[in-house]
């Protein structure tokens, strides 16, 4: 019997993990009856992290409402693990301050925020937290943490001592950093950040230049962004003493990494490395013989520490064969062959709309996965002829 692990993500705006592989794993079972599927939906810190990690080690969820990226209340929620040595909160920026909270059209990164990823941190303090993991990823934001930090007590500064304007757009104002407001209940708390170290705060790969036009940055905004992350690093090392400029994650959910290594102390750790072994990933890769991952969307910036490419190299380390699936197949997808992934496959099987994809996405994955095993299994066939 094939052993078949499916090991997906989220689709962005679209399913959560825990219904991709459930459609995943509906059209292998429709592909064959001799197939044992094992299904392991994934948290990589993105959409869904709060609420799968809850799930995985028996916590709980608690909806909070907060400030949204465009400053308009809206329902969000964080988890408290279960079987932990500690109280610890799982705070998922996606669900503050997440694209799919910015209306098409109103995604403006020079002005959205992320104050109310603050006020999650708020609450899960008061619910008892002494260390919060915050997950980074699929943020609407550009703001370095900005937001995150004001809500926690921090004060951003212009040369007149006025407080500049909220989203990226103020940090070209930026003159001042006062950090004697905190909520004193911070210092006793630990941070973690799970995110993609690839990402750096600054530079020609800065997280401006790269996902700002993603976020609905035009050309002009994305340097200015860029700018005002450039200010942004130089006042805080000049008062905090740190150099954020190039640190692994610091560019991480528009600048948050940095921020908050910067301003609390949090450390930046690799999503996969802090999230992965709740998982026992490299156990469940171990123990089948095929491995279906799968993304919204594989491009270049897959192979940039996102969830297709890492379970790709962790099979190829294992000998086992790694297909994914992916609602769009983008510029230079083919890098993930480079990362042990042995072929990728489009779910949108022909010309449609975005809102119709999205529509029918679990239909869609439901029938590419069909399709790819039947395919697989023929190739096991025609092996064991060739060998006979």
């Amino acid at each position: 019997m094939l052993r078949l692990l499916v090991a997906p993500s989220g689709y962005k705006e679209s399913l959560d993990a825990e219904s991709v592989a459930s459609a995943i794993a509906a059209g292998v079972r429709a592909a064959s009856d001799r197939v044992h599927v094992v299904e392991l939906p994934l948290a990589d810190g993105g959409e869904g992290t709060a609420r799968t990690m809850a799930r995985i080690t028996g916590g709980t969820i608690h909806g909070v409402r907060v400030t949204g990226p465009v400053g308009e209340a809206i329902d969000s929620h964080f988890a408290m693990l279960g079987n932990s040595d500690r109280p610890t909160a799982v705070v998922e920026l996606a669900a503050a301050a997440g694209l799919r909270h910015v209306p098409s059209d109103r995604r403006d990164p020079m002005r959205t925020t992320t104050r109310g990823v603050g006020e999650l941190v708020l609450a899960a303090i008061d619910q008892g937290a002494e260390r919060i993991v915050i997950g980074c990823g699929d943020s609407g934001v550009n703001d370095g943490g900005m937001g995150l930090a004001r809500a926690l007590g921090a004060r951003f500064l212009d040369a007149n001592g006025e407080e500049i304007a909220q989203g990226g757009v103020g940090l070209g104002d930026l003159d001042r950093i006062d950090l004697s407001r905190l909520d004193p209940r911070i210092a006793a708390t630990d941070f973690e950040v799970a995110c993609n170290i690839a990402n750096v705060l600054t530079g020609p790969d800065g997280v401006a230049r790269l996902f700002g036009p993603q976020k609905g940055a035009s050309p002009e905004e994305v340097e200015a962004l860029a700018a005002g992350l450039d200010r942004y690093a130089d006042i805080i090392e000049r008062d905090c003493g740190n150099d954020v400029r190039t640190i692994p994650g610091g560019g991480a959910s528009g600048g948050v990494g940095a921020g908050l290594h910067a301003l609390l102390g949090a450390r930046l750790i690799s999503r996969f490395d802090a999230l992965f072994p709740y998982f026992d990933v490299d156990a469940a890769i171990a123990e089948c013989d095929l491995v279906i991952t799968a993304e919204g969307g594989v491009d270049f910036k897959t192979a940039r520490g996102k969830i297709p490419a890492e379970i790709g190299m962790r099979g190829r380390a294992a000998g086992k064969p790694v297909i994914v699936l992916a609602g769009t197949v983008g510029e230079r997808a083919e890098v993930v062959l480079n990362h042990g992934v042995c072929a990728y496959f489009s779910t949108v099987e022909k010309p449609q709309t975005l809102a119709e994809a999205i529509e029918h996405t679990r239909e869609q994955v439901t029938l590419m996965a069909e399709h790819v095993v039947r395919t697989f299994i023929a190739g096991m066939a025609l092996g064991a002829a060739t060998r006979g």
